[in-house]
């Protein structure tokens, strides 16, 4: 049955109030663009961390990155090098090492106004087949930055928390304070950084917000390796003509998150003045749900009308996949009243620019 990506992208994922005023990030961008902070951003070289970086530079705001380079990659950074441009550039400092290095955590932290972040290994099926190293780089190393975020008195620490938290409770939309048992050795982690940052604001007084993220994508995500997320490897399968696989039946659903979305909720959560904004965690999502079979042919009708052929182009379909759960869907409104944010891309918008990003790739 022939679709359009309009067709098949009818549940709810159109942004709620999208036509609203972006008050809150239109004036925050502007305060920024005029008075300069010092951030670390950990995981810099990765797909969310580089993003960050690029809009931090491009306000004018002094940033130091830090990665591993265990999942980031050196040609992130020089894709941000040159977007910015080197003016801009010369307002960044890089340190490769490992979150795991306390020393090199504090060393980091220091002079550091604000920490965003956003380094650790995700993954659940990863995270089942490692577990060890999952927990070392997702609880170790987040204790790690944490400490030195708290002993060099950071204004506030925004960290990136997980919509896996959620586990097995089946209410939909997810709110925040409605949690189920963890399905997967990264759940755990993730909800063990929730309850880190509860322990550190009681007890020292850092100022601490997670984001519980929810299926983030766009340009710069990678699409290769065994734990690559379903949407970049889907457009790097279909660009080479090949069959995506979907797992289970095609009706599971993910409440997918545009990237511009996700660098407005970590700078609004870092500079956020509203009085019961802190020490709490966020869903940070458009607050709708898309199935992977309304997903795979909304990227096939995309990709389709720059390459005909691709819309010959089927799913194979196999079999559920450990620890994953059948939908996820977020409630916004508590990132909505507290921060301000209000997402700027529906998915059918983000998917649309990620699409142009894959096909830059192929020219």
């Amino acid at each position: 049955m022939r679709r359009t990506i309009i067709g098949v992208l009818i549940r709810g994922i159109v942004v709620r109030g999208h036509t609203l005023s972006m008050s809150a990030y239109a004036a925050l961008e502007q305060r920024l663009s005029q008075e300069s902070s010092r951030w670390l951003v950990t995981g810099a070289a990765g797909f969310i961390g580089s993003h960050l970086v690029e809009k931090l530079l491009t306000l004018d705001q002094e940033v130091t990155g830090f990665d591993n380079f265990a999942t980031g990659f050196r040609a992130n950074l020089e894709y941000v090098r040159a977007s910015v441009g080197e003016e801009r550039w010369r307002r960044f400092t890089f340190m490769e090492a490992d979150i795991c290095d306390l020393q090199a955590c504090q060393a980091a932290t220091s002079g550091a106004d604000y920490v965003l972040h956003q380094a650790a290994l995700g993954s659940v099926p990863r995270s089942v087949a490692d577990p060890l190293m999952t927990n070392r780089a997702n609880v170790d190393g987040f204790l790690n930055v944490l400490v030195a975020a708290r002993d060099a008195g950071v204004k506030r620490f925004v960290y990136a928390a997980s919509s896996s938290t959620y586990g097995d409770h089946p209410g939909l939309p997810k709110v925040e304070d409605l949690i189920g048992k963890p399905l997967s050795p990264y759940a755990v982690t993730k909800y063990v950084n929730e309850l880190y940052a509860d322990v550190f604001s009681r007890t020292y007084g850092v100022d601490c917000i997670g984001l519980r993220y929810f299926n983030v994508f766009g340009p710069r995500q990678d699409p290769n390796g065994a734990y690559a997320a379903v949407i970049p490897r889907w457009f790097e399968q279909l660009c080479r003509g090949a069959a995506p696989q979907i797992n289970g039946d095609g009706e599971t659903s993910r409440d997918f998150c545009f990237i511009d979305n996700t660098v407005q909720a970590n700078l609004l959560a870092a500079t956020g003045d509203h009085a019961d904004a802190c020490n709490r965690v966020y869903n940070v999502a458009v607050g709708g749900r898309t199935s992977l079979n309304e997903l795979f042919y909304a990227i096939r009708a995309l990709l389709g009308a720059a390459n005909s052929e691709v819309l010959q182009v089927e799913p194979v379909y196999a079999g559920f996949r450990e620890g994953d759960v059948r939908h996820s869907q977020a409630d916004i409104s508590r990132a909505r009243d507290l921060l301000g944010y209000e997402p700027t891309h529906s998915v059918e918008q983000g998917l649309a620019v990620t699409c142009d990003w894959f096909l830059g790739l192929q020219r």
